[in-house]
């Protein structure tokens, strides 16, 4: 009797698998109820209109090859997250399933074929024109990879401090507190159970880090520093002719504010004359006085050592010379392709109000972010490293529009959602 009910309690569990077994055979697996997708409409003050490809200037003359290698980075990265992830802004971005066809696609193409990736845009997306408040212009500029000098040890020459992330650094996404602030961060370190803000630029400066061993490398200028911080990544020579990279690990979480509109407020700079170089050499030759106004931006950056091809964007992927877009998350996905029409300065031609500038027509992605870069029409070209690229990026603050590339079942749903009256 009691060696029988267990051999009779198996043969039940035998039969109930068997039965559930031959159920799947015949009728397949239940499938998994999926969420039903997330409501897109563009955030509030920006719309959004179809175009065709025809009316995108320049489209015919672009290399696109070259835009498809940079979105193939964005796709790979895509492809390892599950597909009920969210590509901020939500409303604008959707999913990561939205993505998953137009990526799969695009990971088998040809980068050396331009013909045949613009033929994919083409059937795989659809092109929006984007405005604010009837406004399609905004503002262009560009970064790059700097390259300081800087030591592992300090001395008299090398004595300004490069910092690491500091382990009670917390970054907050508001955007998974509310529906309303998605693609809204803040940083700050937790005190007494509430998240507080961090030590500004000028406490930082002051020694508010000092003595706990977060010195990533020592610097010789701390305006080489100061523009390292804006660029976010660069590279560093050490004393024996080694170069190292550094890449962006993080903000304070303070709030960003630009040098150039101080100066001309203040009348240090004309309008017409603001540049990075100028700027540098405005804080060089008044070190004093400089060292008091980069400490009014309380903005800082943290920094790691960096392996690999290049510097990483906020998506976390290698940055594309040239092909790379930095833009306001709260308003644009990363990783989006978006056609960009602006100009750049001439490299070869001498500053100034009147420099010639050149057309810019290109097909970008979005796959960085900015502390100065706000706004759904407003851009910062990567332009790489190099003395070229430093000349660009510094002088660049140009007009220009562009038109956002999304998947064609999500664009569509997009231009629903938007035309509906309650919208």
């Amino acid at each position: 009797m009691p060696d029988s009910f267990p051999r009779r309690l198996t043969g039940l569990v035998l039969v109930a698998i068997g039965a559930i077994a031959l159920w799947w055979l015949i009728f397949g697996w239940p499938e998994k109820e999926l969420a039903p997708p997330p409501p897109l409409t563009p955030p509030v003050g920006m719309t959004m209109s179809q175009v065709d490809f025809a009316d995108l200037p320049g489209w015919q003359a672009d290399g696109q090859g070259a835009a498809l290698a940079a979105f193939q980075t964005s796709c790979t990265r895509r492809l390892t997250l599950p597909a009920d992830r969210a590509v901020e802004p939500v409303m604008v971005g959707g999913t990561v399933a939205d993505w998953e066809p137009v990526c799969t696609a695009a990971l088998a193409m040809d980068v050396t074929d331009d013909k045949g990736a613009r033929d994919f845009f083409e059937s795989a997306f659809t092109p929006l024109a984007v405005e604010v408040d009837g406004k399609a212009e905004g503002l262009f500029t560009g970064y790059y990879e700097p390259l300081i000098d800087a030591s592992r040890t300090p001395d008299d020459r090398f004595h300004v401090p490069l910092y690491q992330r500091p382990p009670e650094l917390v970054t907050v996404d508001l955007g998974e507190f509310r529906e309303d602030l998605k693609g809204r961060r803040i940083a700050g370190s937790v005190v007494g159970g509430r998240l507080r803000p961090f030590a500004s630029r000028a406490e930082i400066e002051a020694g508010a880090l000092s003595g706990r061993d977060l010195e990533l490398l020592w610097a010789d200028d701390p305006v080489d520093v100061f523009f390292l911080q804006i660029q976010g990544s660069g590279r560093v020579r050490l004393p024996d002719g080694n170069i190292l990279s550094v890449g962006y690990d993080g903000p304070n979480g303070r709030d960003y504010t630009s040098l150039g509109r101080l100066m001309v407020a203040r009348n240090i700079l004309h309008p017409d004359h603001v540049s990075s170089p100028i700027i540098a050499d405005w804080l060089r030759n008044n070190p004093v006085a400089g060292a008091g106004l980069m400490a009014e931006n309380a903005s800082y950056i943290f920094f790691r050592f960096l392996d690999g091809d290049g510097p990483l964007g906020a998506e976390g992927v290698v940055l594309t010379p040239g092909r790379s877009l930095a833009v306001d998350r709260a308003h644009l996905p990363l990783g989006a392709p978006i056609w960009l029409e602006t100009t750049h300065p001439d490299p070869n031609a001498s500053p100034g109000p009147d420099a010639p500038q050149i057309p810019f027509q290109r097909l970008m992605v979005a796959q960085d972010t900015g502390g100065a870069i706000k706004g759904a029409v407003r851009g910062d070209v990567f332009w790489g490293f190099g003395e070229e690229a430093e000349i660009i990026a510094g002088r660049m603050a140009n007009r220009g529009r562009f038109w956002l590339l999304l998947p064609e079942k999500l664009a569509a749903r997009l231009l629903a959602s938007s035309s509906r009256p309650d919208s």
